[in-house]
């Protein structure tokens, strides 16, 4: 066997090649691009895709190769966490990948407060201007069926969450405080649907929990007489304001949620009811009245006949 002896001048000519590549491909695949935007954030959408992430990084000039950021997510951990990334100072390909592979976005929580009672569009509104940058028209688009159910709460959100993470832990929020109500609920001869959206208009049509409970007991009175419920709130709801004293012509309004046109409930929850008026709807008080005024001085006037009501809303003229 020949052995082939290479010269010492050679060996440091092929270290210093074999050290030249090493660096070469450290700076093409995993060193962060000379325009790497230093300061910005990034957003990964609930759903986008890893290689459709690589892509986007690559546009964005966060890394080099989309394709070298795609294996190595596949060989480490495989998925991406959605949402809104600072940008504070330049990352390997490494840091990227570990960064969105556990949701280390860098950016502080936003408290966020939902008022409880609060329309799609009001929760819309108010987290399009905390969690900016923040999708509301998709948020509406995809929280439309779940109207209701939406819990009003104080959420820590991170700014650019996903409108489908929000309405999930909404949700989520929704189920783990009507739980320890289903016991009343399975007793009940009502459904869950009817209970939400009673609560909904009893948020608006009245304050206290005591109060609450009385009006849902006139209301579902009525609608088991059949009778017109004639609440005031829907309209707020149906003209898309948060406060509204219904015109003559406004009563006149075709609407589904018209509760002076239509017999019985809505079709559907005017806004996101809290706790109490949940319960106050699950647990109505029985009562001799069919119709209730609220005066300015936030004392409600409850009366048993048409009669003795108009002459409530005489005396509160």
């Amino acid at each position: 066997m020949k052995i082939i002896i290479i010269p010492p001048h050679y060996r440091v000519l092929f270290a210093l090649l074999a050290v030249t590549s090493a660096l070469s491909l450290y700076a093409t695949l995993v060193e962060a691009p000379f325009s790497y935007p230093v300061g910005s954030t990034i957003t990964i959408p609930s759903g986008m895709t890893i290689a459709e992430a690589g892509a986007m990084l690559k546009q964005e000039h966060v890394i080099h190769s989309s394709v070298f950021f795609s294996l190595f997510v596949r060989v480490t951990g495989g998925t991406l966490i959605a949402g809104t990334y600072a940008l504070p100072e330049k990352k390997t390909i490494f840091e990227i990948a570990y960064d969105l592979e556990r949701g280390i976005t860098g950016i502080e929580q936003v408290r966020v407060t939902i008022p409880e009672g609060a329309t799609n569009l009001e929760i819309a509104k108010i987290l399009g201007i905390a969690l900016q940058p923040f999708d509301t028209q998709r948020f509406l688009t995809l929280a439309q069926p779940d109207e209701g159910y939406l819990f009003p709460d104080t959420y820590f959100l991170l700014p650019g969450t996903p409108p489908e993470q929000v309405i999930e832990r909404m949700k989520q929020n929704f189920d783990f405080h009507i739980r320890p109500l289903e016991g009343e609920l399975g007793s009940w001869k009502r459904s869950l649907k009817d209970a939400v959206i009673m609560a909904s208009i009893v948020e608006k049509e009245a304050r206290k929990i005591e109060t609450r409970q009385v009006v849902a007991g006139i209301l579902w009175s009525r609608v088991d007489s059949n009778m017109y419920l004639q609440v005031d709130a829907v309209f707020g709801y149906i003209f898309q304001k948060p406060t509204f004293s219904p015109s003559l012509d406004d009563l006149k309004v075709n609407s589904p949620y018209n509760t002076y046109t239509h017999r019985g409930l809505p079709p559907g929850p005017i806004g996101n009811p809290g706790l109490d008026a949940l319960k106050a709807a699950i647990n109505p008080v029985q009562s001799p009245y069919l119709f209730y005024l609220t005066g300015k001085d936030g004392i409600m006037y409850y009366a048993k006949t048409f009669k003795q009501h108009l002459a409530n809303r005489a005396h509160l003229k």
